[in-house]
């Protein structure tokens, strides 16, 4: 089972992405800001945070150097209502961006390209 953190302020919007992201290998926590992910984050054991760049209070962006500060091998996906790929090294080595816009394929294909990463990892 892979442990998802989806941080996304309007309701709707998280809703939707999470029944796409929905899958029977797939667990997947909401969060409505970035301050409510750090608390479930500090709470539960995630693989993957994926989180909106624009957020009330702290920024997607900032939480996902928060989040990566405890361990930069954890896996970040960050999506934006604008193109937002340039940087994404800065952050940290497993950082992907994706448009809100995106179709649903494009979020598949990308969840299983850091699924397989997770899994091919040394235990």
């Amino acid at each position: 089972m892979i442990a998802y953190l989806y941080v996304e302020d309007d309701e709707d919007i998280r809703e939707g992405f999470m029944a796409v992201m929905d899958a029977p290998h797939r667990q997947i926590v909401g969060a409505e800001s970035a301050e409510a992910a750090l608390d479930l984050g500090n709470q539960g054991r995630f693989d993957v945070l994926v989180t909106d760049v624009s957020l009330p209070g702290m920024s997607g962006t900032d939480l996902a150097r928060q989040w990566l500060a405890q361990d930069q091998q954890r896996h970040v996906l960050l999506i934006s209502g604008y193109a937002f790929n340039h940087g994404l090294a800065s952050i940290g080595p497993n950082v992907r961006a994706l448009l809100k816009s995106c179709e649903p394929e494009e979020l598949e294909a990308m969840l299983e390209s850091i699924e397989a990463q997770l899994l091919a990892r040394p235990s």
